[in-house]
């Protein structure tokens, strides 16, 4: 199963959450390091759900986009 995962690096490391996963994120010191994380953090969170939640998140669209904005 393919998801979606949004990552964000700061003066700490690496933060990452699957949007289609409420609740389901992680953190960790290097890039692979968040992946890993990620990963097994999502299996277990889809090991918990019923085979009729599994397939509800397979038909979630999930678009993301960036604007340009004028800053004042």
């Amino acid at each position: 199963m393919r998801i979606n995962v949004i990552i964000e690096k700061d003066e700490n490391g690496y933060y990452a959450f699957c949007p289609e996963l409420e609740g389901c994120h992680t953190q960790g010191e290097t890039f692979e390091e968040v992946l890993k994380n990620l990963r097994e953090a999502a299996e277990l969170y889809l090991e918990t759900l019923s085979e009729e939640e599994i397939e509800k998140l397979k038909n979630i669209e999930l678009i993301t986009t960036s604007l340009e904005v004028k800053i004042a």
